[in-house]
């Protein structure tokens, strides 16, 4: 069965960086587009960055522009979340999804497939 599982979470200070990996298996990574959600606490799931399936093209929410940068690697089904100059405002669970398009959506509901979560807690 197809399985999307996240690392890389963890507690930093703000200004800080973390990593995010999410690691796909079960279906062809290639043939999907990948994208970053993330929840807060008391909030709704929002979108933070996606990337096409041939990984050429990106996009992401307004308020992680420029410190947030989304990758992957086809060759081993995995899609990673660089976050750098972290506030506390993006604590939150983040979520990989993938979506069987070429472009990424911005809505929750066209997704796939979801990962588990993984926390990101960011203290200032």
């Amino acid at each position: 069965q197809v399985q999307l599982i996240e690392s890389g979470g963890g507690s930093v200070q703000a200004g800080g960086s973390l990593r995010l990996s999410c690691a796909a298996s079960g279906l062809t990574f290639s043939a999907y587009a990948m994208a970053w959600f993330r929840q807060g606490p008391g909030k709704v799931r929002e979108f933070v960055a996606g990337i096409y399936r041939s990984g050429d093209l990106t996009y992401y929410a307004e308020f992680v522009k420029g410190r947030f940068t989304i990758s992957r690697d086809n060759a081993k089904n995995t899609v990673y979340l660089q976050m750098n100059s972290l506030k506390p405002e993006d604590t939150a669970v983040y979520y990989c999804a993938a979506d069987n398009v070429w472009a990424p959506y911005k809505n929750s509901y066209e997704y796939d497939y979801w990962g588990q979560g993984t926390q990101v807690t960011v203290s200032s």
